[in-house]
């Protein structure tokens, strides 16, 4: 790694060159408006100007917290002698927002962006809690390249329920299936629901939330230890303070996402990722903020960098613990330490603290062997994303082998099609429905153009009369998302998608399908010939949007297998000051 130099201080920053330095009809006006909110002029000095940049939003219930959290961070700039802005951006609660928070990250990346860019913000905090927040504030920081730094809102306190912890997101789905299986009652089912949120904060398990926590982290984008302090312990206040000073020292010493994230960088979070079972929707977060740096990251890198990284944190849903328990034991900092000292790290990666990844977690212990667990005793020795390929998944598709179920990751079954996501919620119950166990649910047309925006109903329910038998786990097949929390042998974002005339599309019930995931292997048990002509007469069943942003999405999004931004928004754009105003 090229050491960084940091920039000489004093210098005229962009707020000072664009907005407020000088004694202009513009620098009056733009100083003016600003001391309406009682400002004193010594605040227009030349001082760094420092954005907040707040998903608050009470239709986001894991962001519903950050206003506090943004006080604590406003103290801090303070102190440093920054000038603290606050401003809202969109917020993509996943619990609320439909058809899906993710078809609506990159419109938040545009919107972070755009603000960054044409305001006099010489750095920026990212305030961050909710799946697609964390990504899409970094997707648009990145593209603008000021100084940036990400605070998360942090996870729940665990569910309690009859004397058991229980997570969200992953109990919801057991408890779902066991509905159906008739072991508990809907009465049963609603009491769990009052015990499994009971603090403010995202989701308690490793999730999409906290592994995107973790993600920021292990890139450099947050200060070490962010990712797991609960939300509604003290420390995650502190975490908000100290990160207000660090900022203004960013901005002085010029200290630029583009220095942190590098492709070094992203190796690490592959890595760590693979360490604490994390999310498979960290493989599409990463490649579209990849795609914004110009980094190139690839599906392969993914199952490169991540095939021989044990899955070490034992955690729901691939294993047993929860966040607070993470916490506790450590937290990242020491899995990162663990990696480091197995060699699977670059060491001397950069952070947003000035020091290199090393640096900061040189020193911490694990206090708790059941949670974050040595290498010998991994929940599974070859964690990470599998990515498998083949005529199925030409561009490939993605598996969570800490989630799945072993014996099912070389599994031969005839399919059982749905065409749709209102097809499968049509035929699931249908005790006449002809499936097994034995076969492979594919679940069509919930891509990106598809859903559209690729919702999270990859991990389908089994039908009743499977589950009744004891089974918990299908083979099941899609171009869709799944949740973070949830768990299964479930291969997603198969790409091409269906909704694009990938082989998805022409999936037919009764087809033979194989998975061999040690050998990286989706095939479809047809001649080429006959998939060929089938591709050849397929038609498009997907309506196509004729207006508005999900007109704009359709025409835009690329595939999953490159992260699904907007073709236009990929690349660097800069921090360049726009044309004036007035």
């Amino acid at each position: 790694m090229t050491k960084f130099k940091p920039a000489p201080w004093p210098r005229t920053l962009r707020s000072q060159e664009g907005w407020f330095g000088g004694t202009s009809k513009d620098n009056i006006y733009h100083r003016s408006w600003m001391k309406n909110q009682g400002l004193p002029s010594d605040l227009f000095d030349g001082r760094p100007v420092i954005g907040i940049c707040n998903t608050w939003s009470e239709l986001t219930p894991c962001n519903a917290h950050l206003r506090d959290l943004a006080e604590r961070v406003k103290h801090g700039i303070y102190e440093a002698g920054g000038l603290p802005l606050e401003f809202p951006v969109f917020s993509t609660g996943e619990s609320t927002l439909r058809p899906t928070a993710m078809m609506f990250r990159n419109l938040a990346s545009m919107d972070v962006e755009e603000m960054l860019r044409g305001t006099p913000l010489d750095g920026v905090v990212l305030m961050v809690g909710c799946d697609k927040t964390t990504p899409s504030l970094l997707m648009g920081a990145a593209s603008v390249d000021i100084p940036a730094i990400v605070v998360t809102g942090g996870p729940m306190l665990n569910g309690k329920w009859r004397g058991e912890d229980i997570g969200s997101g992953t109990s919801l789905w057991q408890l779902s299936e066991d509905r159906k299986a008739g072991k508990i009652s809907t009465e049963d089912f609603l009491e769990a629901e009052i015990a499994m949120s009971r603090s403010p904060g995202s989701c308690n398990t490793m999730g999409t939330a906290s592994t995107m926590a973790s993600m920021a982290e292990a890139l450099g984008m947050a200060l070490s230890g962010n990712a797991a302090i609960p939300a509604v312990d003290s420390r995650r206040r502190v975490m908000a303070h100290i990160t207000g000073r660090r900022i203004v020292q960013m901005v002085k010493d010029d200290l630029k996402p583009s220095d942190v994230l590098t492709k070094e960088a992203f190796e690490n979070a592959i890595r760590v990722n693979g360490a604490i079972g994390g999310s498979t929707n960290a493989v599409i977060h990463l490649l579209a903020i990849a795609g914004r740096v110009g980094i190139d990251l690839s599906l392969d890198d993914w199952d490169r960098l991540g095939r021989d990284i044990p899955t070490i944190v034992n955690l729901q849903p691939s294993g047993d613990y929860l966040m607070e328990e993470f916490f506790y034991s450590g937290g990242l900092p020491v899995v990162i330490k663990a990696l480091a000292e197995a060699g699977k790290l670059h060491n001397d990666a950069l952070t947003v603290s000035g020091e290199t990844m090393w640096e900061q977690v040189k020193d911490v212990r694990n206090w708790n062997e059941d949670v974050i667990r040595p290498f010998e005793k991994a929940l599974t020795a070859s964690g990470g994303i599998a990515v498998v390929k083949g005529n199925l998944a030409p561009n490939g598709a993605v598996l969570k082998p800490s989630a799945a179920t072993p014996e099912l990751l070389t599994h031969r079954g005839r399919a059982v099609v749905f065409e749709d996501i209102d097809d499968y919620k049509a035929k699931i119950y249908d005790e006449d429905l002809d499936i097994d166990e034995t076969c492979i649910m594919v679940l069509k047309n919930c891509g990106p153009k598809g859903y559209p925006g690729m919702a999270e109903v990859g991990n389908m329910g089994l039908p009743p009369k499977v589950l009744r038998k004891g089974i918990t786990d299908m083979v099941r097949i899609s171009d869709a998302r799944m949740s973070g929390t949830a768990y299964g042998t479930v291969v997603l974002h198969t790409s091409p998608e269906a909704a694009a005339g990938g082989p998805l599309a022409v999936v037919k019930n009764g087809d033979m399908i194989e998975l061999d995931v040690p050998n990286r292997r989706l095939h479809l048990d047809i001649s080429d010939e006959e998939l060929a002509q089938r591709l050849k007469d397929w038609k498009n069943s997907v309506p196509v949007p004729e207006s508005g942003y999900a007109s704009l999405y359709y025409k835009s999004v690329i595939g999953a297998d490159r992260g699904a931004d907007f073709d236009f928004l990929v690349g660097h754009r800069g921090k360049a000051i726009p044309k004036d105003s007035h």
